[in-house]
């Protein structure tokens, strides 16, 4: 397996593409605009306690607070601090806070007191004494290995605090896992001097921008290069991957091809794609795939595959390829939260446990944390994906004026008997001569053709002669009737 991370950089926008043998399996966007918060620390100040929630407002800065809930508050040991939010803060109390979910749609971001600092190799818990070892490093010797240097540095360190080794930390050098500790604690200690120092509401320590995280988060061994089409951002990354993640050997490189580095590797294409609600298997199959406020849906169709022996063993192939597509854009789109996915009925039980195995190990290339439930007896997988930023559709799009977001518009001939309506409505309430009806050139065709006839029984019914004019501004939902 070989990955290149792509980077497409404008003074407004920058975006970073994991492209793994030729096909993109991730795209992240950040905008000056709105940058994205997780990771920030701030001194916010408590404006609401909600015991019912047991949670708390916390004021950052920003135009909407932010939520707190009271798991999230740890004492100086790192533990909860009480089940009671009224027990631990109070409105108006000063609390140093770190963003762990940025602010989606109309909510607020979500904070925690348990800080945590990551680098190339560790995440440093200034509030937590213990050690921990990525799950996706599985051998136990290195395991071990790991575990005995973090813990021999707590243990002797003159601070208090804990330490997690990343997956990138598997097979690094005492030496080079000791330079990452020192580096942050330092960072951790200037952190802590200037909340001292802050004397209102607002940012302490804000993460890396988006280049800079991916080279310290995406950058594995099975990454062969980094290309960026930004002069600047190449110097500015180099001096950050010499600085600090001295041992990377992945060359980046500066791309100076005309024709746009997201077009090259048909980045564009797969993002426009990642918009449409139908996603195109290679047999024939299609996933249908519906974002809604509390979940995601997944729908698995055969389409026009009809395989070449059984129905079941159709089915089963369909699934599999199923398994993949969908965790290829889960992570293409960044669907978060919870996720239901409708595969295709198989009756067979085997069948069913490999297409689940199929779907666990390609969510294990996933960097986000996804836990898979056993298919249900409904015949549904469900699952979920932890959501710390806005999905792809949420950044790149917004609600369509015309339908507000259902997806869909009421038929020429729906708005038409809705007309026919309001006009009975306006005849028995108000002394008319004449009614003037305005509405889209589809609605208006319509009552001049299929429902001329009812148009003409209602005018000869109400007395009332009936104007139509077109609007061309107008939806097919819109309509107006005039009294004149």
């Amino acid at each position: 397996m070989s990955e290149e991370i792509l980077v497409n950089v404008m003074p407004p926008e920058t975006r970073v593409a994991v492209v793994e043998n030729g096909a993109v399996q991730e795209v992240i966007i950040e905008r000056t605009d709105h940058c994205g918060l997780v990771g920030n620390i701030y001194q916010g100040c408590i404006c609401r306690v909600l015991p019912g929630m047991q949670a708390a407002f916390v004021d950052i800065g920003f135009e909407r607070a932010a939520f707190l809930h009271t798991s999230d508050i740890v004492d100086a040991e790192g533990a909860p601090r009480s089940e009671h939010i009224h027990e631990v803060v109070s409105e108006g109390d000063e609390i140093m806070v770190q963003v762990v979910k940025d602010p989606l749609g109309t909510k607020g971001a979500r904070l925690t007191t348990n800080i945590s600092i990551p680098s190339r190799y560790l995440v440093f818990m200034p509030t937590v004494g213990t050690t921990g070892i990525s799950q996706r490093i599985e051998d136990e010797e290195e395991r071990k290995r790991l575990r005995d240097i973090l813990q021999g540095r707590v243990a002797s360190g003159p601070r208090k605090g804990g330490f997690i080794a990343r997956t990138a930390a598997e097979g690094v050098t005492e030496e080079a896992l000791s330079r990452d500790m020192d580096f942050l604690v330092k960072l951790w200690q200037g952190i802590e001097e200037r909340y001292r120092s802050c004397t209102d509401i607002g940012q302490v320590h804000d993460d890396l921008p988006l280049v800079l995280r991916a080279l310290r988060d995406l950058v594995g061994p099975e990454v062969e290069r980094v290309r960026i089409d930004s002069r600047s951002t190449v110097e500015r990354a180099r001096t950050f991957a010499a600085k600090y993640i001295p041992d990377i050997a992945v060359p980046i490189e500066h791309y100076r091809g005309e024709r746009p580095l997201f077009d090259l590797y048909g980045v564009e294409d797969e993002i426009q794609k990642a918009l449409q609600r139908k996603v195109q298997l290679k047999s024939g199959g299609y996933l249908i795939l519906d974002q809604t406020e509390a979940m995601t849906t997944v729908d698995v169709n055969t389409g026009a595959f009809v395989g070449h022996r059984t129905l079941e063993e159709t089915i089963f192939k369909t699934n599999l390829e199923a398994a993949q597509a969908i965790c290829r854009q889960l992570r293409l789109r960044n669907l978060g939260g919870i996720i239901i996915i409708d595969f295709i009925d198989m009756c067979d039980e085997e069948h069913k446990r490999q297409v689940l195995r199929a779907l666990e190990k390609c969510l294990a290339k996933d960097h986000a944390k996804t836990h898979i439930t056993e298919v249900s007896a409904l015949g549904l997988v469900e699952m979920t994906r932890k959501r710390t930023r806005e999905s792809l559709g949420h950044i790149l799009c917004e609600p369509c004026t015309c339908c507000g977001g259902r997806g869909t518009l009421k038929t020429a001939e729906t708005t038409c008997y809705e007309i026919f309506r309001e006009i009975l409505r306006q005849t028995r309430q108000f002394e008319v001569e004449t009614l003037l009806v305005l509405a889209s050139q589809e609605v208006i065709d319509r009552l001049l053709d299929e429902e001329s006839g009812y148009l003409a029984e209602l005018q000869a019914f109400t007395g009332k002669p009936v104007r139509l004019q077109v609007e061309a501004l107008y939806t097919q939902e819109q309509y107006d009737v005039v009294l004149i």
